[in-house]
């Protein structure tokens, strides 16, 4: 699969196997997440990974009804920033960071064929605060978002591209 094609097939699961995500998988994933840009290379994140069944039932508890996959998943790796490493001049870009950390793991579970789901956390604040409770985290860490793994018992939604002309601007609006 070429990056292009991982790209343009990867879609959100959201029913998975009983399959368990093995320990050197998972560290590919995180690796991957890793090695995505941050602003001035700060690497101003962090993860939880969380596949403790009953830990994955409250994680869905704390961040709401579009969670509810989380019990049925293999594992979840809540994607954190670290705002004690943030760019000082800029400390929002953290969230930009996160995000890029969240879509290499999507992407490369996509391509082990894993099957994964991107869910939202920052800046809804109870979630925020929700699991920052329940994993007792430090203040200068903040819940980003959740992805949600496990090999897929889906297709997952649509096989069309998603491209739309009309967004397109070239050299002005």
């Amino acid at each position: 699969m070429t990056t292009i094609e991982n790209i343009l097939n990867r879609r959100s699961i959201r029913r998975y196997t009983d399959t368990k995500i093995d320990t050197d998988t998972m560290h590919t994933l995180l690796t991957c997440a890793m090695a995505g840009p941050s602003c001035v290379n700060a690497r101003d994140w962090s993860f939880i990974v969380v596949d403790n069944k009953d830990l994955l039932r409250k994680l869905a508890d704390c961040n709401g009804r579009p969670a509810s996959m989380l019990p049925d998943a293999a594992a979840a790796v809540i994607v954190c920033g670290d705002l004690s490493r943030a760019f000082k001049k800029a400390r929002e870009y953290w969230i930009i960071d996160g995000s890029i950390a969240a879509q290499n793991i999507i992407l490369a579970a996509n391509e082990l064929g894993i099957g994964s789901v991107w869910l939202g956390t920052y800046p809804q604040m109870e979630r925020v605060n929700n699991i920052r409770h329940l994993f007792a985290l430090p203040e200068d860490i903040v819940p980003h978002s959740i992805i949600a793994l496990g090999y897929p018992d889906e297709k997952g939604n649509g096989d069309k591209l998603l491209y739309e002309e009309n967004r397109v601007h070239f050299n002005r609006w």
